[in-house]
C-alpha cells in the first residue's frame, strides 16, 4: 500500500533522489522489493520540495503511474532542493482517485505522507472525525483515509507538537478509539523528518550531512537500517532518534487491548 521517501540534506537533484537509485521510488511504483501489501503502485504519484530561501514547499502531483509521466523526469533532472518529500500510490478500496487524493499532502510549511490503510473505511473512521476541531474535516483535501489522518495530524501541529509527537498522538488517538489498520507515515518542514513505522517497512540512512527515511532502500550500498516496527522516528542530518510507538500484533497492526 505505497511507498515514500523523505530526504534531508545538501542541494540535489530530484532525479538523484527518486530515478536514479536502482531501486528507488520510480522502480518501487512497479517493482518494490519489500513492500508487505499490495504489489503495484500505480494509481499516481506526488512530489513535495523546498527551494532555497523558501519555508513553503512546492507540490507536483499526477493521478497517473509515475512512469507515465513523460515530462516528470526532465522537471526531476533541473530541479535541485535540499528537502523532499515523495510518494507512489496503491489507493485503498473505497477512497477517492484523483490528483487530490494523493501525497504529499500540505499545510503551510508541512508535508505529510501515509503508507497504509485504516480497516474499515470509512464507518470505522467515524469517532475520529467527530473529535476533530469544526470545519476541519472541511479541510479534507479528498475523501480518502490518508487526508483523515492528516487532519489528525495537523491538528496536533498546530496545538504545538513536535512533528514525532503529532505523529505518536495520532497514533494513540487511533488505539483510543479502536481503530486498526497499518499506519506508516512521512511528516517534514523541511527541517526535520519524522516518521512512523507501523505496519510496512520502514528504513532510513544517516551519512555525513545527509539524512533518508523511506519505505525501502533505493540501493545495495552501506548505512541503510531497518526501523522496528511500532517505532516513531525523528531524524535530522547527523541526528536520528528511535523511540517505541505502541504495542502491535504479528501483522504489525496497530491494536487497543
Amino acid at each position: 500500500m505505497c511507498r515514500h521517501v523523505a530526504y534531508l540534506g545538501p542541494s540535489v537533484s530530484l532525479r538523484s533522489v527518486l530515478i536514479d537509485p536502482p531501486h528507488g521510488l520510480y522502480r518501487q511504483a512497479w517493482a518494490p522489493r519489500y513492500q508487505r501489501h499490495g504489489t503495484v503502485n500505480a494509481d499516481g504519484f506526488g512530489v513535495g520540495w523546498y527551494a532555497h530561501g523558501d519555508p513553503d514547499p512546492a507540490r507536483y502531483r499526477r493521478a497517473v503511474p509515475i512512469w507515465a509521466d513523460e515530462s516528470f523526469p526532465d522537471l526531476a533532472r533541473v530541479t535541485w532542493t535540499g528537502a523532499v518529500l515523495a510518494a507512489v500510490r496503491s489507493a485503498t478500496p473505497g477512497t477517492d482517485h484523483g490528483t487530490a487524493a494523493i501525497a504529499p499532502f500540505r499545510c503551510g510549511r508541512w508535508l505529510f505522507s501515509h503508507n497504509g490503510v485504516i480497516d474499515g473505511w470509512p464507518a470505522s473512521a467515524a469517532r475520529l472525525a467527530a473529535g476533530l476541531p469544526a470545519g476541519a474535516l472541511l479541510e479534507l483535501e479528498a475523501r480518502v483515509d490518508s487526508a483523515l489522518l492528516w487532519a489528525l495530524v495537523r491538528d496536533r501541529l498546530r496545538r504545538g507538537d513536535t512533528a514525532a509527537a503529532a505523529l505518536a498522538g495520532t497514533m494513540a488517538a487511533l488505539r483510543a478509539a479502536g481503530v486498526t489498520g497499518r499506519f506508516n507515515a512521512l511528516l517534514t518542514d523541511g527541517q526535520v523528518i519524522a516518521a512512523t513505522a507501523a505496519g510496512e517497512s520502514l528504513w532510513y540512512r544517516s551519512c555525513d550531512a545527509t539524512v533518508t527515511v523511506a519505505s525501502e532502500p533505493g540501493d545495495d550500498g552501506p548505512g541503510w537500517a531497518e526501523v522496528a516496527d511500532g517505532s516513531v522516528v525523528a531524524a535530522a542530518p547527523r541526528q536520528v532518534s528511535i523511540e517505541p510507538l505502541a504495542t502491535s500484533d504479528t501483522d504489525g497492526r496497530i491494536t487497543v487491548s
